[in-house]
């Protein structure tokens, strides 16, 4: 995908807010032990960080893949 070629810029920023979002909200989940809300402050930090390493592959796809997806 080119957006995430040409806007490195914003998409240095997206991964650190998703980066450091999802960091901090698995610590605070984890500090609640015994608690299904720090078991779902978990999860959603995981996602987060799922999400920044999404963005950072993106630029890295083969097109040829993606093309074959449609």
């Amino acid at each position: 995908m080119k957006f995430w070629k040409e806007h490195t810029g914003l998409r240095a920023l997206f991964i650190a807010g998703f980066f450091f979002a999802g960091l901090a909200l698995v610590i605070y989940g984890w500090t609640q032990t015994g608690k299904l809300s720090g078991l779902g402050l978990m999860v959603v930090g995981v996602v987060l960080l799922l999400a920044a390493l999404m963005i950072y592959n993106k630029p890295f796809e083969d097109e040829k893949k993606s093309a074959g997806k449609k």
